[in-house]
């Protein structure tokens, strides 16, 4: 019995923690127009406040946010990511199905901490996104998570680094 409760009690700090913000936080900070060219994408850490996600929900934010990152951070200085979600929001299934309209939404803080330098935050971001849920065949058999996650990616390098990672063209979900 004590093994049990021992055990539920390192899950319970375990379940706190993972959702306990792994920024700083303040006001928001661009970055110093150097790194802006010589940053490179080092390690991406996510914490978030209870959303209703799917479990894979951060290992998928992660991988499409590094994607979009690796397109605008050309340099060889690595800068690790910080990113607090404190909102996610997807169009329904039975909403698309039904009306063929919808919104995905994402928000949160993103903060660029430079590891050579004490974990010193850098720079820091608010992004809120919103992109349509693409039609009823998209909404109902699309990937609402890596929609949305792409978009806050792209966000986050036009604030960040003042360029869109995509070229343009009809490829390009984002306004440019």
């Amino acid at each position: 019995m004590k093994s049990f409760l021992a055990a539920a009690a390192v899950a319970a700090v375990f379940a706190a923690t993972a959702c306990a913000p792994v920024i700083e936080g303040g006001p928001p900070m661009d970055l110093p127009p150097g790194l802006q060219e010589t940053a490179q994408v080092g390690s991406i850490t996510v914490s978030s406040a209870w959303l209703d996600a799917e479990e894979d929900f951060s290992e998928t934010f992660s991988e499409e946010v590094r994607e979009e990152l690796t397109r605008c951070m050309h340099g060889t200085a690595p800068i690790d990511v910080r990113i607090h979600v404190e909102r996610l929001e997807r169009a329904g299934r039975a909403e698309m199905l039904l009306n063929g309209e919808g919104m995905h939404a994402l928000g949160g803080t993103v903060e660029f901490v430079d590891p050579g330098r004490g974990n010193l935050v850098v720079g820091r971001f608010p992004i809120t996104v919103a992109t349509t849920a693409g039609g009823r065949f998209a909404g109902l058999f699309g990937d609402r998570q890596v929609m949305v996650s792409e978009e806050f990616g792209r966000s986050l390098c036009d604030q960040a680094f003042g360029r869109n990672p995509r070229d343009r063209g009809p490829h390009n979900a984002t306004r440019g």
